[in-house]
């Protein structure tokens, strides 16, 4: 790691972009300082993506200019970049499944053996990891294979491979997004150990609390285009959400739902193999059921038992009072059941088919012309919901792996509007949505509940629980700890029977 005695370690200059219909960037300009914390922020396809791209490499600049500790450069590839001194955490964690943690770890920069002897040293690739780890407060096993690992795991594990190339630029794209609270803390505690030494970090995020409580300063991207860098000392959470979206915004909501008294969803004692235990609520028309705790608590773990993507062991499961088997995702698609997974690009999207056609999924009955689709039944659906869920029409017929996360998010939840589902099942609904999208998302949630859809969500975000919410269960290792109504309990209270007391 060189740290020159620069002004600036890395600035770009009159940065542009443009993608078929498209201007992703448009003249950016953008600097970093040695041993800064610099926040990227910006709605969800404002930029910051295809910026963090260029400078690591993914993507050539259509025009504009680099320069890195003092020298104009280009990075041709992720690897050329990552040599100058840059290292990248993506938001969702490129990772081997079929490798262990210490072979993903130090994929590309193995240690070898030293003498007559060839190949990787086994012993200090472990030891390596282990001291990382260490430095790092992870607990986790080197040995265990990445398949094994649950997505939070999995983003600790690509933390500890960017940071050990020890790079002059460590970018952090939502890195917390995955994280319960106390692995949040003990990232910003390696955060700022990386100041202290002098390594620079460009952190995006849409928690402005978290560029509150870490940022030295914030660039905010709209459109394309760069509004100001500014000093976080100077600004407010308020502040920054007013200067992401345009306006002046209020992140407080009112609920205008009223739960029904007709039950459509009842579980009774359900365990499953995926580590629930003796699970019993009931879901109403029209009501919004809360769960929380900490990550791998069980919440996932109950939505993926009700769609039948995990299978039950034991207990029963009713539709409208009548007891049901549900045996695959497509028999809970046929009972009215839909599901926003919490991955959602390993499990909510097909990366290689259309924005439309990732759309339309749930909805091939009625688009379906015999064994054909109505291409035009497809065009109009997709478009009601892409205007109505704030999608540019222009994105429908690009590939969806090509979107920002947050638009992505919001594709996944227009299949299961175009679906019309009757019981909704959402899994972190806005992790990675940007603070205007995330209102979007509250406002349609509870018009849905208003139609009288039920409507079950995970999120470890607690603001959105007692927000949306009309009854909320904490779970705690794979039990329910309290069901409860929310105006009967505390975020405080929340905490403590999740397993922790910090707020």
């Amino acid at each position: 790691m060189t740290i020159l005695p620069c002004v600036n370690l890395l600035e770009m200059h009159a940065i542009v972009k443009h993608f078929p219909g498209v201007t992703a960037l448009n003249e950016v300009e953008f600097d970093i300082k040695p041993g800064e914390v610099h926040m990227l922020l910006g709605e969800n396809g404002a930029g910051k993506s295809t910026l963090i791209k260029i400078l690591s490499g993914l993507y050539p600049p259509d025009m504009g200019e680099i320069i890195f500790k003092g020298d104009k450069t280009f990075f041709s590839s992720p690897r050329d970049a990552q040599r100058a001194g840059i290292s990248v955490i993506y938001q969702e964690p490129t990772l081997i499944p079929s490798m262990n943690v210490a072979e993903n770890i130090y994929l590309g920069d193995e240690p070898t053996h030293t003498g007559p002897l060839v190949g990787i040293d086994e012993t200090r690739l472990m030891n390596n990891t282990m001291q990382l780890f260490d430095y790092l407060n992870i607990t986790l096993d080197p040995f265990a294979l990445v398949s094994e690992l649950s997505l939070p795991e999995r983003q600790m594990v690509a933390i500890a491979r960017a940071l050990h190339l020890e790079a002059d630029l460590v970018i952090m794209d939502e890195p917390t997004a995955m994280l319960n609270q106390s692995e949040a803390v003990r990232l910003f505690t390696v955060i700022r150990n990386l100041r202290s030494k002098g390594i620079s970090i460009l952190y995006v995020t849409h928690r402005l609390e978290e560029a509150i409580q870490i940022g030295d300063r914030a660039t905010i991207l709209r459109d394309g285009r760069c509004i100001t860098t500014r000093s976080i000392t100077d600004s407010s959470i308020s502040d920054l959400a007013s200067l992401i979206v345009g306006r002046d915004i209020n992140e407080q909501f009112e609920c205008l739902h009223q739960p029904g008294s007709r039950e459509l969803l009842r579980l009774e004692n359900i365990s499953s193999e995926n580590g629930i235990q003796d699970i019993s609520f009931h879901l109403n028309a029209g009501e919004v059921l809360g769960i929380t705790g900490l990550i791998g608590a069980g919440g996932t773990s109950i939505l993926r038992a009700i769609f039948a993507a995990d299978p039950i062991n034991s207990g029963q499961v009713y539709i409208d009072g009548e007891p049901m088997k549900i045996r695959s995702p497509q028999e809970a698609i046929s009972f009215g059941i839909g599901l926003l997974t919490e991955d959602r690009q390993g499990q909510g999207l097909i990366l290689e088919m259309k924005t439309l056609e990732n759309m339309s999924l749930a909805s091939l009955e009625e688009i379906g012309a015999g064994p054909f689709i109505d291409l035009e039944a497809e065009s109009n659906i997709t478009r009601h919901y892409a205007q109505r869920l704030n999608i540019h029409l222009e994105d429908l017929t690009r590939k969806v792996q090509f979107l920002s996360g947050g638009t992505q998010q919001k594709v996944v939840l227009s299949r299961w509007l175009a679906n019309q589902c009757r019981i909704l099942l959402l899994d972190e609904p806005t992790r990675g949505v940007d603070v205007g999208a995330r209102l979007e998302f509250y406002h349609l949630i509870d018009e849905m509940a208003r139609r009288g859809v039920g409507i079950i969500i995970v999120s470890s975000n607690l603001h959105e629980i007692f927000n949306l919410s009309d009854r909320i269960i904490v779970m705690r290792y794979g039990k329910i700890a309290r069901l409860c109504d929310r105006h009967a309990i505390n975020a405080a209270e929340v905490l403590s029977l999740a397993g922790t007391g910090n707020i």
